[in-house]
């Protein structure tokens, strides 16, 4: 894939990691470029973007959006994962990462939405706790995802936090499968499923049941909608889903290939990366941590 030896050269030279040409590092875009070079084997890249990350580690343990902003503290869980893929040698490295995943899943097991007393025409269970895109808020689908991806592959998958983020997850599941990004029915009205939250939830989800059948709906909505997407954040998020439980379609790589075209113009940076992590399909690092849990 020509495209993607491209993007990969990119990620590999850059010493920063921002969401657009010309700003700033974020958090974010460096995680994503770490999980990617990783997985793809560009090394001395992929462990710059790690060190990069360390170096935006509060003594807290928990990562903001860039310097400039220390909160929200939702990219904790994407830095935790990239570190998780460091190699285990040289020891006092390994050691370094070590403690920074640690000193991380303090924070993410620190943090947790609001719960609010369960309302008789709400559609999902409001008492259930799991992890926000901002403090103070009721929890949402994606930053949940993230957080028990984080705990699984740090090998926190079993704490009480992490089980009942996946039955927050679970819960959040349309009727028809898929999902939305927090919340199922408003005003008497079940909501559209996207492919994207879709996808992050399934990817969290790999190795757990559901006895609603819910589950099993949403893999075949992504597997129903990831050939007519081409939104680069929406299709690789969704094929990673498909990827973790054992579904990707043969095709996938000429639908990121195309949806490269489209993206490779933008500049929005992170969804280039997204698909860059998406073409590694079941030997990303996202979906070895859940795979093997």
């Amino acid at each position: 894939m020509n495209w993607l030896a491209a993007h990969l050269d990119e990620l590999a030279e850059a010493n920063d990691w921002p969401y657009q040409p010309g700003s700033s590092g974020a958090v974010e875009p460096a995680a994503l470029a770490a999980l990617a070079l990783a997985g793809h084997g560009h090394d001395a890249g992929a462990e710059r973007a790690r060190r990069w990350l360390l170096g935006r580690q509060a003594p807290d343990g928990s990562l903001g959006i860039d310097n400039r902003h220390a909160t929200p503290h939702w990219p904790t869980a994407l830095a935790t994962l990239a570190w998780r893929c460091a190699p285990p040698k040289p020891e006092d490295l390994a050691a370094e990462y070590t403690a920074a995943m640690g000193r991380a899943t303090a924070a993410i097991l620190a943090s947790a939405g609001k719960t609010h007393p369960q309302p008789a025409d709400m559609g999902h269970d409001t008492t259930l706790v799991g992890w926000t895109w901002a403090d103070g808020t009721h929890s949402w689908q994606e930053p949940t995802a993230m957080c028990v991806l984080a705990l699984k592959a740090t090998g926190a998958g079993d704490h009480p936090r992490a089980r009942e983020g996946v039955r927050l997850l679970v819960d959040r599941l349309l009727p028809d499968g898929g999902c939305n990004y927090g919340n199922t029915s408003v005003l008497g009205q079940t909501l559209k499923p996207h492919l994207e939250p879709t996808g992050v939830t399934l990817l969290a989800l790999a190795g757990e049941s559901d006895p609603s059948g819910r589950l099993e709906r949403s893999i075949a909505y992504a597997r129903e909608t990831a050939p007519s997407c081409r939104a680069a954040a929406s299709l690789a998020w969704g094929l990673l889903g498909l990827a973790a439980h054992g579904q990707l379609p043969q095709s996938a790589g000429d639908w990121l290939a195309e949806s490269y075209e489209l993206t490779r113009r933008g500049a929005f940076l992170p969804r280039r990366t997204l698909l860059a992590l998406a073409a590694l399909g079941e030997r990303c690092p996202l979906v070895s941590f859940v795979r093997r849990c």
